[in-house]
């Protein structure tokens, strides 16, 4: 067969898996169930026969390990939750900052960024202490949609924020590159840009009624500081030590670090929890998560298959930098909307590769590339993240309303990202450990 007949076929076969989930998407299937069309439709096409069944068992498990700990991370975030965790820190930031609003909007944020820096799905950040933060923001005066805009925001950046980023794990699978060098490269922008947003959606805050705003945060009976601070602290310890004693301190791997530190939590709360349906709700949480990593291990593996990947790599590596660079914040934050995690695989994979073969620092580019697929929550058709803070918060107006609400922060977000890549070379210094 001529090189000319293998390229139209495999244009086919790109076009065949699109048909597919378009057609899906027409009949209101989630991004999940059409992305799995798409994905038998290639294999089928691209004449895998009965071995289509092999490559989707093969890919399915292809992220195991990023699937434990979606289900570890969040069990843990969700006993503290129970526990009344989350409801113990805030109703503590409001005691004490309740009249410095700007010191309150920056607590907030913290409380936000740390379920989805922990499980790696700004979801949970939103579905964990988004309640709970949204009840303070109302209370400091904030509008509806400006609430929802910040609870995305946040959630968005906890998603990017170490020491969990699935884009960038799931990039870092794909291309060989080891998920090393990320804490600071992905910290320090995250929390600049989280300020950002807080501040500049927050600037119209006021100082908040101490009283009324503690009535409408449930008070926690018979819980301490100890009680939600030790299972956080035994978390660190187990991420930490491995690096602080390299040589005597086994890497037992998140997936386990997690599990001890829920099992920790669960001891020190156990009277105030009921364990079975904690963990019934956690699987009701992550089940679209797993399935979204199942999935998109499976699609991996179908576009190797029928030559879609080498495709799509072609495109990006041959295309001029310059223009690249110029359609990557629309490009990414849209391939995130459409296809969720499987950007990362999909596109992710080949920018990354032409990048590093141009000299520019991965790690780097692949972090930049990050922050642009957070803001991908927010957009049509999947909207992840962004319906779900808008429902959060209780805003019923226009969804376009939230989005412009948010535009300023998003902007400087992508530039940043943009930035991140561009001159990635001479921000190689934040990898240090």
């Amino acid at each position: 067969m001529s090189t000319s007949s293998l390229y139209i076929q495999t244009i086919i076969a790109l076009v065949v898996m699109a048909g597919a989930y378009v057609v899906a998407k027409l009949f209101k299937f989630s991004t999940e169930i059409s992305l799995f069309f798409a994905v038998v439709a290639g294999a089928i096409y691209g004449g895998a026969g009965f071995d289509t069944f092999r490559h989707l068992a093969e890919g399915s498990i292809a992220y195991f390990d990023i699937g434990l700990i979606f289900l570890f991370a969040t069990l843990f975030m969700n006993i503290i939750k129970e526990s009344g965790g989350t409801d113990y820190i805030v109703r503590g930031i409001i005691k004490g900052f309740y009249n410095k609003k700007y010191l309150m909007l920056i607590l907030l944020m913290v409380v936000m960024l740390v379920p989805g820096s922990i499980t790696g799905a700004g979801s949970i950040s939103v579905m964990v202490v988004g309640g709970t933060v949204s009840s303070a923001l109302v209370a400091m005066g904030l509008g509806l949609d400006t609430v929802s805009a910040i609870i995305f925001l946040t959630a968005a950046m906890s998603a990017v924020a170490p020491p969990i980023n699935v884009w960038a794990m799931m990039t870092c699978a794909c291309t060989a590159i080891p998920y090393v060098g990320f804490t600071f490269p992905l910290l320090i922008p995250v929390v600049v840009l989280g300020l950002f947003s807080v501040l500049f959606l927050g600037r119209k805050a006021k100082n908040i009624d101490r009283d009324v705003a503690l009535k409408n945060i449930p008070e926690p009976k018979g819980l301490s500081g100890w009680s939600v601070g030790i299972p956080f602290l035994v978390l660190v310890f187990l991420l930490s030590a491995p690096r602080i004693w390299p040589f005597d301190f086994p890497v037992m791997g998140l997936p386990l670090n997690f599990a001890i530190s829920a099992l920790v939590a669960f001891a020190m709360n156990f009277k105030r929890i009921k364990i079975l349906k904690v963990i019934e709700s956690t699987i009701d949480q992550v089940i679209p998560l797993l399935a979204t990593t199942a999935i998109v291990g499976m699609l991996l593996q179908v576009i190797s298959f029928n030559g879609v990947k080498g495709l799509i790599s072609m495109t990006v590596v041959t295309m001029p930098v310059v223009l690249l660079f110029i359609l990557l914040p629309a490009i990414i934050p849209v391939s995130e909307a459409i296809l969720t995690y499987g950007s990362a695989a999909l596109i992710g994979a080949p920018l990354v590769w032409m990048l590093n073969s141009r000299g520019y620092n991965a790690v780097l580019a692949i972090a930049g590339l990050s922050f642009m697929w957070a803001l991908g929550d927010a957009l049509p058709p999947t909207a992840l993240i962004g319906r779900l803070s808008v429902s959060t918060a209780g805003y019923t107006g226009k969804y376009s309303s939230f989005l412009k609400k948010s535009i300023v922060p998003w902007i400087a977000i992508t530039a940043v990202g943009l930035l991140m890549i561009i001159f990635s070379n001479q921000l190689s210094f934040l990898m240090f450990s």
